[in-house]
C-alpha cells in the first residue's frame, strides 16, 4: 500500500514549505520527499474530511493560519488569516462546529477560527493566559502549546508556561468558556496529550522535566487528576533534553515519546485499564531533534522527523510488544517538525 504523508517544516535554512512523501507499506520504505506547496515556515498542519488542508504560516512577518482547497490532491490557497506577532504552533479541526483551533506558543494565546461555507477562515474567538507560570527558565510567561479536542469534543490546552492543562466548553460560534484547569507539578511544562481509547485517561508529556503523566480525565466536569508520572530518561542522564511529541497506538497497548536531546524514543507499555505505564525501550531516532512523528494508520510502522539533521527515520512496530526497529533512515526531509499521515 502507498500511504501519503505530509511533512511541516520551518523554512529558515533550506526548506520551502510543506512536503510530501510516500510510504510504501509491501517493501517498507520511505520514498523521495517533494515539495507540494510553497509556504512560509508551516510548522504545523491538519487536514478536515473533505481533504482541506489547514496550516501554520507568515504573512509579511505576521503570524497566523492558511486554508487550502484540495483538488485531487493537488492544493489551492483559499485565504490566510495573520496578526501581529509569531505564528501559532498547533492545528487541530472541530468538523462539527467548522472550527480551527491553533495554539500560539510564543504569544500565549488559544486561536480559534471559523471555516465558513466556500471554506475561508475568519476569526473566531481568541484566549490569552493570565496565571503565574512556572519555575523554569522557559517558563517566562504562557506558552500555549497544545490545543485540541478531548473524546466529548471539549477543547483541551497544554500551556507550557503556566504549568497548566485548560479543559473548554466551546460553543457552536467557536467561544470558548473555562471549566477546569489541572495544575501540574511545577516546572513541567505541559506541551501536548493524548487520549487512551477507552477516554477515561489521557497521557501528558511534560517538555521541561521529560516526563509522562497519567492523568484520570472526569468526562462530568472536564477536570484531570494525576494518576502516575514517569521518566522518558535513562537514569542517569543529565544533559539537555526537552520532550516533544507523544503518540499512543489505536488499541491503546503502547503510548510513543519523543525525547529531543537524548534523541530517542521512549516506548511504554500500557496496562489493560490505561491506569499505568512501564517503559519497554528507549531506540535512538538517528538523527537530532525529534521534534515529531506518528504512527501510520495500519499501526505496523512510524516515521520520525529529526529537525536539525534533515532526515526522516522509519521504524518497523511489532504490535504484539510495541517495540520498535530502525528499517530506513537518512531520508532527506528538510527542517521537518510535523509528520502528517493522509
Amino acid at each position: 500500500m502507498q500511504e501519503q504523508i505530509l511533512l511541516g517544516t520551518y523554512t529558515r535554512r533550506v526548506s520551502k514549505g510543506i512536503y510530501q512523501i510516500t510510504l510504501d507499506t509491501s517493501k517498507e520504505v520511505l520514498s523521495e520527499a517533494s515539495l507540494l506547496i510553497e509556504e512560509t515556515s508551516p510548522t504545523y498542519l491538519a487536514l478536515n474530511e473533505k481533504g482541506d488542508l489547514f496550516n501554520v504560516t507568515s504573512v509579511d512577518g505576521d503570524g497566523g493560519m492558511a486554508a487550502y482547497a484540495n483538488h485531487n490532491g493537488q492544493f489551492d490557497l483559499i485565504n490566510k488569516v495573520s496578526e501581529a506577532g509569531a505564528p501559532p504552533c498547533y492545528v487541530a479541526i472541530d468538523e462539527e462546529k467548522q472550527l480551527v483551533f491553533g495554539a500560539n506558543y510564543h504569544q500565549g494565546i488559544i486561536h480559534v477560527y471559523r471555516i465558513l461555507a466556500n471554506g475561508h477562515l475568519e476569526d473566531a474567538d481568541k484566549v490569552v493566559h493570565d496565571e503565574p507560570t512556572g519555575p523554569h527558565e522557559n517558563q517566562d510567561n504562557a506558552h500555549v502549546h497544545y490545543t485540541d479536542l478531548t473524546p466529548d469534543r471539549r477543547l483541551v490546552v497544554c500551556d507550557l508556561g503556566t504549568d497548566r492543562v485548560y479543559t473548554y466548553d466551546v460553543s457552536a460560534e467557536g467561544k470558548l468558556s473555562e471549566v477546569a484547569q489541572y495544575v501540574a507539578e511545577p516546572g513541567t511544562g505541559p506541551r501536548h496529550l493524548v487520549f487512551h481509547p477507552n477516554n477515561q485517561f489521557a497521557y501528558l508529556f511534560g517538555e521541561l522535566d521529560s516526563t509522562v503523566t497519567i492523568l484520570a480525565y472526569n468526562v462530568a466536569d472536564g477536570s484531570f487528576t494525576q494518576v502516575q508520572k514517569v521518566s522518558t530518561l535513562p537514569d542517569g542522564f543529565n544533559e539537555f533534553n526537552g520532550g516533544a511529541a507523544i503518540r499512543i497506538s489505536a488499541d491503546g497497548r503502547f503510548v510513543y515519546a519523543s525525547n529531543r536531546g537524548h534523541d530517542s524514543i521512549a516506548v511504554f507499555a500500557v496496562t489493560e485499564a490505561g491506569d499505568s505505564v512501564d517503559r519497554v525501550q528507549l531506540i535512538s531516532t538517528e538523527g537530532e531533534i525529534p521534534r515529531d512523528f506518528d504512527l501510520d494508520p495500519s499501526g505496523k510502522f512510524i516515521v520520525v522527523a529529526n529537525q536539525n539533521t534533515d532526515n526522516l527515520t522509519l521504524y518497523r512496530r511489532d504490535e504484539k510488544t510495541g517495540l520498535l526497529e530502525i528499517i530506513q533512515k537518512d531520508v532527506y526531509a528538510p527542517e521537518c517538525v510535523c509528520v502528517y499521515f493522509k
